[in-house]
């Protein structure tokens, strides 16, 4: 076997000249090597993987074939995905990207026990990603932590080149070989054993491989093979306690069932096991970041399964039989009506860790305290944001209430907040008195606390407010609320009051333009500059005046009617004064964010005419966007940015990844419907048709009334999900096109006909007659560069033609598409998505999108 390895090299490199320079081997497994090689055409780097001599020699071409056309199907954020495949020289191979990180193995070889916020991160990835191939009919059969990869603090599973078809209700096995796939070190007693293995053999693998990150070994180890699979079969998991006393019992208990030795008694499916670990499946795409520092790593399920160690016992996951809690309920019942009692139960609500800090009141008589009022709140908000056990109503989610007189409770309901923080300030001699109230979901007030401190020092209420406020919590949770350091403030009174009167005055041009009143908006915006520009004086050292500054002029250059010149002007304003905040905090995570959406607007405006220059400028707007969200995980509107420019840089993964920490970071976006959407399509266009269907209920629950959530709805009977209902596509056309305004509708009318033509063309799958129909619509839809200048309707229009094999015209309008918008023959080159995977092999397609005939 050595000497068959050692002329795999050469063999690979003579095979695959011109199209790829194989450079250097990566690394050896038992069924396969692993090459870094460069990918001529695309200038990157690939890993090629290489199957043994041998398992090559077994598998065939035909079944490799066929397995890698499985591997193709699966596009998750976290499944390394496939490039290329194929057979050369006798080799059987497959390209995957080449990932700049490490593997698990590495990391745990170096650590030893990992924390355990990271393990349960990385379980609850890599569990997702075994979900969603395990709903298209795969199982990977060799989790371990050698094909778990770590790249950008997150999970990447690999080596599903190898993985066998499910069996379908006893269907014939795609594999016939006998050969036994795993490493027993991980592997399920019925895998060891030779029988089938299924989604739950899966789940037993991955909880070895919880344990071995928590105990820094795995569960069962032994002089040989032999000798450890014969240790899952018959002893029992030892305890992860044991060993490291930390580990919270419900984590324990999850490795417990899913190492059941009975592939019944373990969680059917990777939903239930994501249970048992604290966080429902479909969370993990990009893990929930409820503190904007760096050092915060603990995801919500984590967070969650620890937390749950101070709960009663019986609010923590179901680890017992159904008998069992039968007998206990009697019990529950009895503690539960004490609990209420003295109000130990309050965290038994789902939305108890959920606070709106709700603006506070100014109760001066000349209001002259509402700056100071409205800083404390947003500081309150900021600081508690912080708290990883806390899930906290961002700003934009509270300020719809601010001044409104909604009674708290309806506040309570439409944030499903558990509590409330509310309070007032009020002048008392030359001090001013700061109350602070808790209340709960019902508006009834629990806790509160006042103080006073000297008027001239509001930096001191700020402070004192975010510990008592934080105490009222605690004490009503029962647990402590940890606060993450905030990024440096300023130590300036007059500094701080003078920006607290400048968002004042922001907030006041906003109201200004939405009446429009244009003359009022830019004599508010002049009044809340001169404020920071003093503010800038009284402190030189804080980055905020100029952030705000820098805000302040790329809003400007957003406003509706803003001229070419004035966008050019305004975003080089912006530019400018978040490049001065940067150079006081390099670490602003805001002055990142606004002068990359000052560089990305200035790019879709199409301001720079050199390719060369246009291109330059995308890239750094992607840096800095990248950059804020690095520094802040939480920087939703740096995610929500991402998630429009990764359409001309990225794939519809990054795309889906950036959304939904948006959304994840601040549910509550002023842009959230369109955030949602774009979530909605790129789990469309990724063939997550589950996935899909859920935000397009989101959608229409959240946005009954917007068009998106009608859009949703016809977008999904053209996928593969649900019966291509002609009739309901009409009137779901019909819905949108009644929904745009005059201007808009012929537009709408031709795009949504399309998606229509699309229905049809789907039907004709199963009804030939109905294929002329669809060409009908689609060529009365096709539109012109004059009523369809982004050639929308062309992409669509594209679709249905691949739809009814007509190939000649869905690359006739392609081309039409492409021309208006040459980024996207990138996309279609390294990734086709489902819509375009039928045209890959057509050479007028190839030559297109760049492929060669």
């Amino acid at each position: 076997m050595a000497d068959e390895l050692s002329e795999v090299l050469p063999k690979l490199t003579a095979a695959l000249e011109g199209r790829y320079t194989v450079e250097r081997e990566l690394g050896r497994g038992g069924m396969a090597t692993v090459f870094l090689a460069h990918d001529v055409k695309h200038g990157r780097e690939v890993a090629i993987k290489v199957l043994h001599p041998e398992l090559a020699a077994t598998v065939g071409g035909g079944r490799f074939e066929r397995e890698i056309r499985l591997l193709a199907r699966l596009q998750h954020p976290h499944i390394l995905g496939m490039f290329d495949s194929g057979e050369a020289g006798g080799l059987l191979y497959y390209v995957m990207p080449f990932v700049k990180g490490e593997s698990l193995r590495d990391r745990i070889e170096r650590e030893g026990m990992l924390p355990i916020e990271d393990a349960i991160q990385i379980t609850l990835e890599v569990n997702d990603a075994l979900g969603y191939a395990h709903k298209q009919g795969i199982v990977h059969r060799d989790i371990k932590p050698e094909n778990i990869l770590l790249t950008g603090g997150h999970a990447l599973v690999a080596d599903f080149g190898i993985a066998k078809l499910a069996e379908d209700q006893g269907g014939q096995k795609l594999t016939q070989t006998g050969m036994s796939m795993g490493t027993p070190y991980y592997m399920a007693p019925e895998q060891s054993s030779g029988e089938p293995a299924g989604p739950t053999s899966d789940i037993y693998a991955l909880g070895c491989v919880l344990y071995e990150m928590l105990a820094g070994e795995p569960p069962f180890t032994g002089k040989n093979a032999m000798q450890i699979m014969a240790r899952h079969a018959m002893e029992q998991v030892p305890s992860v306690r044991i060993v490291r006393n930390v580990v919270p019992e419900e984590i324990e208990n999850a490795i417990f069932i899913a190492m059941n030795k009975s592939p019944a008694d373990r969680p059917q499916s990777a939903e239930q096991f994501a249970q048992l670990l604290g966080l429902p499946l479909g969370s993990t795409a990009s893990m929930r970041a409820l503190t904007p520092t760096m050092q915060r790593r603990i995801p919500s399920g984590a967070q969650a399964a620890i937390a749950a160690m101070q709960k009663p016992w019986w609010k923590r996951p179901a680890l017992v039989g159904a008998a069992a809690f039968a007998v206990l309920a009697g019990v529950a019942a009895v503690y539960y009506a004490k609990a209420r009692g003295n109000g130990r139960f309050a965290t038994s609500d789902p939305n108890a860790r959920r606070i709106a800090v709700l603006y506070f009141q100014d109760r001066s008589r000349d209001s002259s305290l509402g700056p100071l009022a409205d800083g404390l709140t947003e500081g309150l908000i900021h600081s508690l944001s912080s708290a990883p056990t806390l899930t906290v109503i961002s700003r934009s989610g509270v300020e719809p209430f601010r001044g409104t007189g909604v009674a708290p409770d309806s506040i309570a309901r439409a944030l499903r907040a558990g509590y409330l923080v509310r309070g007032d300030v009020e002048p008392e001699g030359d001090q001013v008195r700061v109350t602070v109230r808790l209340d709960d979901a019902s508006g009834a007030n629990i806790d509160r606390a006042t103080f006073t401190r000297p008027a001239s020092n509001q930096v001191a209420m700020r402070d004192t407010l975010v510990v008592l406020a934080s105490d009222l919590i605690r004490r009503q949770l029962r647990e402590d609320i940890q606060l993450k350091m905030q990024r440096a403030s300023t130590a300036s009174a007059d500094a701080w009051l003078l920006q607290q009167r400048a968002e004042q005055q922001r907030k006041a041009a906003e109201s200004a333009r939405r009446a429009g009143d244009g003359a009022a908006y830019d004599r508010e915006l002049a009044a809340a500059d001169s404020l920071l520009v003093l503010a800038a004086k009284a402190d030189p050292k804080w980055a905020d005046p100029p952030t705000l500054r820098a805000q302040i002029a790329y809003g400007r250059s957003r406003v509706g009617g803003a001229t070419l010149p004035q966008v050019r002007q305004w975003t080089g304003v912006a530019e400018d004064y978040a490049t001065q905040a940067l150079a006081l905090d390099a670490n602003d995570a805001d002055a990142l964010e606004v002068r990359g959406n000052a560089k990305y607007w200035r790019w879709l405006k199409g301001l720079e005419t050199s390719p060369e220059k246009a291109q330059a400028l995308l890239l750094s707007a992607k840096a800095d966007l990248e950059q804020a969200k690095t520094v802040n995980p939480n920087q939703a509107g740096a995610w929500a940015s991402l998630s429009h420019l990764y359409y001309q840089t990225g794939n519809a993964t990054d795309i889906n990844i950036a959304a939904q920490r948006a959304l994840e970071a601040d549910e509550f976006l002023s842009n959230a419907e369109v955030i949602l959407n774009r979530l909605f399509l790129s789990s469309y266009d990724l063939g997550q048709f589950d996935r899909a269907d859920q935000r397009c209920g989101e959608l229409r629950q959240r946005y009954p009334a917007g068009l998106n959530s009608v859009r949703c709805q016809l977008y999904l009977l053209t996928g593969t999900e649900k019966a291509p209902d002609v009739g309901a596509a009409w009137k779901l056309a019909d819905s949108a096109v009644a929904l745009v305004p005059a201007p808009a509708k012929e537009s709408q009318r031709l795009n949504t006909g399309m998606l229509v033509a699309a229905v049809i063309a789907r039907g004709s799958k199963s009804q030939p007659a109905l294929a002329d129909s669809a060409r009908h619509v689609a060529r009365r839809s096709e539109g012109t560069a004059a009523n369809d200048p982004t050639r929308e309707t062309a992409w669509s229009g594209a679709f249905v033609y691949t739809l009814l094999g007509d190939d000649a015209d869905a690359v006739r309008l392609l081309k039409s598409y492409i021309a208006a918008n040459p980024q996207r023959a990138k996309g279609l080159r390294d990734e086709p998505g489902w819509w375009f995977r039928d045209l890959e092999r057509n050479p007028q397609y190839r030559q297109l999108v760049g492929l060669g005939s």
